[in-house]
């Protein structure tokens, strides 16, 4: 089965209140569409973890999934390889730490690709995530980023 997952991410301000939005389309027709915000983010955390969520999202462990992101952010991160080096070097000075490592334990499908797309640039499901995302950190009584609240307020020097 072929999967296509279109990524986007939002914040109002930089940190400030943030969302994702996600379009999963199948090869067999079915759309599903997703959405979060939360109360203080960024906007790089949120495009990250779009490509989680989509991600954990499917079932199929033999599905073939591009993942579509105007993110260099995270397209780079991957395709270019910087993660692995990330790693290598325990995530020093880096930012994102906890959803990198989140996105790495994934049990990803065996055959995954990451492809950029120029945002804003009239793509149909490009501008579908963006409105979901920023519906989404529109919201009221947003809940926290875990993961953001808690490396801020340690005094991280992360974002």
């Amino acid at each position: 089965m072929k999967v296509s997952i279109y990524t986007d991410g939002s914040s109002r301000g930089n940190p400030g209140p943030g969302g994702y939005g996600v379009v999963l389309l199948s090869e067999k027709g079915h759309k599903k569409e997703l959405a979060a915000g939360f109360r203080k983010t960024t906007n790089n955390r949120m495009e990250l973890l779009s490509v989680i969520v989509a991600l954990e999202t499917i079932k199929d462990p033999g599905a073939e999934v591009t993942v579509y992101s105007d993110s260099k952010y995270v397209v780079d991160a991957i395709n270019k390889g910087w993660v692995h080096n990330w790693v290598r070097k325990g995530f020093k000075d880096k930012k994102n730490p906890d959803l990198w490592r989140r996105f790495l334990e994934l049990k990803k499908p065996e055959k995954l690709k990451f492809e950029w797309v120029k945002g804003h640039a009239g793509h149909k499901y490009n501008e579908i995530c963006d409105r979901l995302a920023v519906g989404a950190a529109l919201k009221k009584d947003l809940p926290a980023d875990e993961g953001y609240e808690k490396l801020s307020s340690a005094g991280n020097a992360m974002f």
